[in-house]
């Protein structure tokens, strides 16, 4: 007998295929589990065995709730009354149960048990789930306590989705939206669409947006469906070059050419992509770009490179089948936190020292870069270094020169790649700049600022040795995407 009821259609990479796609890209910072026998395993982490009955008349007294009692039945042969042959052909696990606690806490299992299709078979084979999710799920159904792992909860997700238990499902979610990051972003963008998740996928958007270089590098973005790719190829705001996603997206098709057992070779990543190769927006980069890696790649046949050729150059431009239109990315959001700004002689100067600040955010946001005060003495070039740090560990640092024009303008400076920020905790951002010493100042800081939906709090740094704090100085803008 089938283990469930579940209508919704996965695709050939969401069943049998999730668990090796989850253990080779989630990559948390959690301890891996120690490797056991699976027998002990399931003992020692997730069971009950049947020495808690070996004292008949003092196991009710040791555990007076039926919470607890009822949790002293998970993955116990006492009384079970239906086994299920859980995981594929030769790797499979026989796991107790029974049947009026599965069918209270599932629907699923309540029509399997007891509804007018109900079969009277005692032993049912799940070929589809896998045998550790398998046991989470029955140990929420036991106890309410839910132990999720990385390796595990994508696979727990479907056995909690497939038995329609929504607390489980909701449970999973909020662990991965909470270890979602660019490594991991396309496939959880994958899966959140699979199991039809879309309070997921749009935390998988707003990262893979934001941070879509680093996204599009990771090794799950090689792992991933070709619909999705196509999805994620189709998005008008990725902060990412052209040149990037089509080197990418090759080194997506050689991936997708060995899963299929092919030779890696131009004309079979051509064959692989079909016409997910139209969604580069090929004519979109510079010509240097295009004759230096597209046009070598032979990929594209002679007649598109000769067509994209012509296209540069010719006042009769041919018509293509690929969009000439820039993506236009994420539009960066500019928190200013000064009211005003000013320039004295003799209050204000760049020495080489650090201006820094704190700030703590409301929600997740992604700092892009700083924006700073240039020279109140007439054009300058400045050189600059500018950090972000948390709780001491600096997560992103870059190093890079301005121009400043005399005016009490801000002027941006980005960091290599925006950088994910957590909400309810303090970052430090530094600035040191080397260049013409005076400089304008801001005035009237704030310590609290709504830019947009975020609010943002400032307080002042001790890494700070210029000067700058929240009434006033340097780092007059903070620059992000959310």
């Amino acid at each position: 007998m089938e283990g469930g009821l579940f209508s919704t259609d996965l695709t050939r990479r969401g069943q049998l295929e999730v668990v090796e796609v989850t253990k080779s890209i989630i990559q948390l910072n959690q301890p891996e589990l120690t490797e056991q026998s699976g027998q002990e395993q399931d003992t020692d982490l997730l069971g009950t065995t049947d020495e808690h009955w070996e004292d008949k008349d003092g196991w009710a007294v040791e555990h007076p709730t039926l919470r607890e009692r009822n949790a002293l039945m998970f993955n116990n042969e006492q009384m079970a009354d239906v086994h299920f042959i859980v995981g594929s052909p030769g790797e499979t696990q026989r796991v107790p149960a029974h049947k009026y606690v599965l069918a209270v806490g599932s629907s699923v299992f309540g029509a399997m048990f007891y509804g007018d299709l109900a079969e009277g078979q005692s032993e049912i084979h799940i070929p589809d789930v896998e045998p550790a999710a398998f046991l989470i799920l029955l140990k929420y159904m036991y106890s309410d306590e839910i132990d999720l792992e990385p390796d595990t909860v994508l696979t727990t997700l479907y056995a909690a989705k497939k038995y329609i238990v929504p607390a489980l499902a909701k449970a999973c979610v909020t662990f991965l939206e909470t270890s979602l990051e660019a490594k991991n972003a396309c496939v959880l963008l994958s899966q959140s669409r699979l199991f039809e998740e879309p309070e997921l996928t749009q935390r998988c958007w707003e990262v893979i947006d934001a941070q879509a270089e680093l996204a599009l590098r990771s090794e799950g973005f090689c792992e991933i469906d070709l619909p999705t790719l196509e999805i994620i190829l189709q998005r008008e705001t990725l902060n990412i070059c052209e040149v990037v996603v089509f080197q990418m997206v090759l080194s997506w098709a050689a991936a997708e050419c060995r899963r299929q057992g092919l030779v890696v070779t131009p004309r079979n990543q051509r064959a692989v992509l079909g016409k997910a190769l139209y969604l580069v927006r090929i004519p979109s980069m510079t010509l240097q770009e295009f004759a230096d890696g597209v046009a070598q790649s032979d990929v594209l046949t002679l007649k598109e490179t000769n067509d994209i050729f012509l296209w540069y150059t010719a006042t009769k431009k041919p018509r293509l089948e690929f969009s000439a239109v820039k993506r236009a990315g994420l539009a960066p959001w500019r928190c200013h936190r000064f009211q005003s700004s000013a320039y004295r002689s003799n209050q204000w100067r760049y020495r080489g020292r650090c201006d820094s600040i704190q700030f703590a955010v409301d929600r997740r946001i992604f700092i892009a870069g700083l924006g700073l005060y240039g020279s109140s003495g007439g054009k300058a070039e400045y050189s600059v270094k500018i950090e972000l740090k948390k709780q001491g560990t600096i997560l992103a640092q870059h190093l890079t020169k301005f121009l400043s024009d005399g005016s009490s303008s801000i002027f941006p400076v980005w960091f290599e790649h925006p950088v994910k920020v957590e909400p309810d905790t303090f970052y430090t951002v530094s600035a040191i700049l080397d260049g013409n010493e005076l400089s304008y100042f801001g005035q009237e800081g704030m310590t609290e600022v709504q830019c947009g939906k975020v609010t943002l709090q400032f307080q002042c740094s001790s890494d700070s040795t210029n000067g700058t704090g929240v009434q006033g100085g340097q780092i007059p803008e903070l620059v992000f995407y959310c």
